[in-house]
C-alpha cells in the first residue's frame, strides 16, 4: 500500500547504449525483456523517446541537468560540466534525500573548481555533484575485476581484455569471423550482476520509514559485445529486422561528407577487443552475430532488473518507489554499416523510457507515442516529488501522461545535437578544414520528416521518413521539398532561440528588486 505520509523512494536506472526498439513491450519480434515489460505493465512506456546528444558524457548531461547540449555545453566525453548548473542529484539532496550512486555518471568536473594538480582532471569519468558514491564502476571496471579475483577468476587481463572470449584471453589476435564464445565469467558474475548485488546489499540497510534515492547506472549493453551463457546463444544471428542501410558502405560514404568521415573512423577493436580492421568491412553474418550478442546483453541486464524488482518488493518498498528505466543514447547495431553512437540517425538516439509511479494507476500499462526527450527526466522527477520545475530547464514534466492526460502544447518534434569536435587532437577539425565551434549538427525530427543542419558549411540533410524509413535519400536539394526544408530550418532556428540559456534571461531588475526567476536561487515574486 502506498504511504501518504512521506515522500516516495526513487530508483533511476540507466542501461548504457540500449536501443529504444529493443524491448518486447515495444513490439520487437526477437528481443525478450520480460522484466522491463513487467515494469511497463505497471507504468507507462514512452515509445518515441530520444536522447539529447551523444556519446555518454553529453547524453548524460542532458538527462541529469534537464538542459539541452546548447546550454549545458558538454560537447564530448571529457568536456567539463559547468559548476553553475544544477542537476537532479543536487535537487533531490535539497529535498532531504541522500542520492546514492551505483555505477558511473561520466561527468567531467569543472576545472575552475579544482587545483591544477588534482587527479580528477585526468579522467572524464567523474561523479555528478550531489551523489554519494556507494559503488563506483567506471569503464576500467577495477572494482568488478577485484570482485572476480576474490571469486577465483583470473582477472589479470584487465579491461578490455577480460571481455575477450575465454580461449583468447591471453591477448592474441582474434582470427576469423565473430563468434559467440563466452567470456571467462558466468552469468552470475557480469558487471551488471556485480552492481545489482551491491545495490541489494545497500537496500537491505535502508530504514523502512526513510525515503531513499538510488541511481543504478549499468554499462550493459555497451560494448565490448560479449556475454556469458546462456545469453550468448539465446538469439539466432539470422533473425532480426533488416538492417537500415544502402547497398554498400561505399554508397553510404558517398552520400554525405560526414558519413564518409564517420564510417572510416570506426575500428573493430572498439567493439570486440583484439579484432582487427574496419567495422564497415564486416559481412552480414558478422553483423548478425554481433547483433545477436547485443540482444543477449540486453536480456542479461533485463535478468538483473528482475532481481531488483524482486528485492524491492521483498523489502516492502515496491509500492513506495518511483522507478525510471531509460538509457543515455542508443546503438547503430549494423545500420548504415556502423556500430556505436553519434551522428544523426535514429539508431543512435531512440532510447527506452518506462516510468512507474505507484501513486498513479490511471495510465498503468499505457504507451505514449508523443515525442519525449532525455531533458524531460529531471523536471518529471521533480514534479513527481511535489516540486515546481524551474522554468529555465529545457525539459517538460511527463507527469500528465502518467495521469492519463494529454498535456497542453506538447512538442510535435524531437530534437538532438551532436558535436564532433576533437579538442585534444584536432582530428575532425583538420579533416573538414573547419574550427571546433563548427564541428556540430542539430536535428529536428517530426513524424514525417527529419532535417539535419551542419555547421562549417557541410550540406544539410532532409529525409522523408514516410517514403524513406531507412534514411537513405537526401531530398534537401530537391525543389519539390524546398518548402519543407525551409519550414524545418525555421523551426530548428526557433527551437534554438527559445531554449538558449535562460539562467538569467527569465529575471529582470526593477525598482522593486529582482522579478522573475534566477537559476540556482529560490523563485522571486514579480
Amino acid at each position: 500500500m502506498v504511504r501518504k505520509d512521506r515522500r516516495p523512494n526513487v530508483l533511476l536506472i540507466t542501461c548504457d547504449q540500449w536501443r529504444g526498439d529493443c524491448l518486447s513491450a515495444a513490439g520487437h519480434k526477437v528481443v525478450r525483456t520480460p522484466n522491463a515489460d513487467a515494469l511497463a505493465a505497471e507504468g507507462v512506456l514512452f515509445r518515441q523517446h530520444y536522447g539529447g546528444a551523444a556519446p555518454c558524457s553529453p547524453a548524460r548531461a542532458c538527462l541529469y541537468t534537464g538542459l539541452y547540449q546548447m546550454n549545458n555545453r558538454v560537447c564530448r566525453n571529457g568536456t567539463p560540466l559547468d559548476a553553475r548548473h544544477g542537476n537532479i542529484a543536487l535537487s533531490a539532496r535539497s529535498l532531504g534525500y541522500d542520492p546514492t550512486l551505483f555505477g558511473y555518471t561520466d561527468v567531467s568536473p569543472d576545472p575552475r573548481t579544482l587545483a591544477p594538480g588534482d587527479p580528477r582532471l585526468k579522467s572524464y569519468e567523474g561523479v555528478l555533484p550531489g551523489f554519494t558514491v556507494r559503488q563506483l564502476l567506471p569503464e576500467h571496471q577495477k572494482p568488478w575485476l577485484s570482485w572476480l579475483k576474490a571469486r577465483g577468476i583470473d582477472s589479470g587481463a584487465g579491461f578490455p581484455d577480460i571481455h575477450r572470449p575465454a580461449d583468447q584471453i591471453d591477448g592474441g589476435r582474434v582470427e576469423g569471423a565473430v563468434t559467440n564464445a563466452p567470456p571467462v565469467y558466468s552469468k552470475d558474475e557480469t558487471p551488471a550482476a556485480f552492481l545489482t548485488g551491491e545495490f541489494l546489499r545497500w537496500l537491505g540497510e535502508q530504514e523502512r520509514d526513510t525515503p531513499w534515492f538510488a541511481h543504478l547506472s549499468f554499462l550493459s549493453p555497451h560494448p565490448p559485445f560479449i556475454v556469458p551463457e546462456p545469453y550468448n546463444s539465446m538469439y539466432d544471428p539470422t533473425e532480426g529486422p533488416a538492417f537500415h542501410r544502402a547497398v554498400s558502405w561505399q554508397a553510404e560514404a558517398e552520400s554525405h561528407p560526414y558519413l564518409a568521415y564517420n564510417v572510416d573512423l570506426q575500428e573493430r577493436s572498439n567493439f570486440r577487443p583484439g579484432a582487427e580492421g574496419k567495422v564497415r568491412d564486416w559481412g552480414d553474418y558478422d553483423f548478425g552475430r554481433i547483433r545477436a550478442l547485443y540482444y543477449g546483453m540486453i536480456s542479461e541486464v533485463d535478468a538483473q532488473l528482475g532481481r531488483i524488482w524482486q528485492a524491492v518488493k521483498a523489502a516492502d518498498a515496491w509500492d513506495d518507489t518511483i522507478v525510471v528505466l531509460t538509457s543515455d543514447h542508443a546503438e547503430m547495431m549494423g545500420d548504415h554499416y556502423m556500430l556505436g553512437k553519434g551522428g544523426f540517425f535514429d539508431g543512435s538516439y531512440h532510447i527506452p523510457l518506462i516510468i512507474r509511479d505507484p501513486r498513479r494507476h490511471k495510465a498503468a500499462g499505457a504507451s505514449v507515442d508523443r515525442f519525449t526527450e532525455a531533458v524531460d527526466i529531471a523536471p518529471t522527477l521533480l514534479d513527481l516529488l511535489g516540486e515546481k520545475t524551474p522554468p529555465h530547464l529545457d525539459g517538460q514534466s511527463l507527469k500528465p501522461f502518467l495521469d492519463a492526460r494529454e498535456p497542453d502544447n506538447w512538442r510535435e518534434a524531437a530534437h538532438w545535437e551532436f558535436d564532433f569536435r576533437s579538442v585534444a587532437d584536432g582530428h575532425a577539425e583538420r579533416h573538414f578544414g573547419i574550427g571546433p565551434r563548427q564541428c556540430n549538427l542539430a536535428v529536428i525530427r517530426t513524424k514525417q520528416f527529419k532535417y539535419v543542419h551542419f555547421g562549417g558549411g557541410l550540406p544539410p540533410l532532409l529525409f522523408d521518413l514516410e517514403k524513406d524509413r531507412d534514411e537513405l535519400t537526401n531530398v534537401a536539394a530537391d525543389p519539390a521539398y524546398l518548402p519543407i526544408r525551409l519550414e524545418l530550418a525555421e523551426r530548428l532556428l526557433a527551437w534554438r532561440a527559445e531554449h538558449l540559456d535562460q539562467s538569467l534571461a527569465l529575471a529582470e531588475l526593477t525598482e522593486d528588486g529582482v522579478a522573475g526567476h534566477v537559476a540556482g536561487l529560490p523563485p522571486f515574486q514579480s
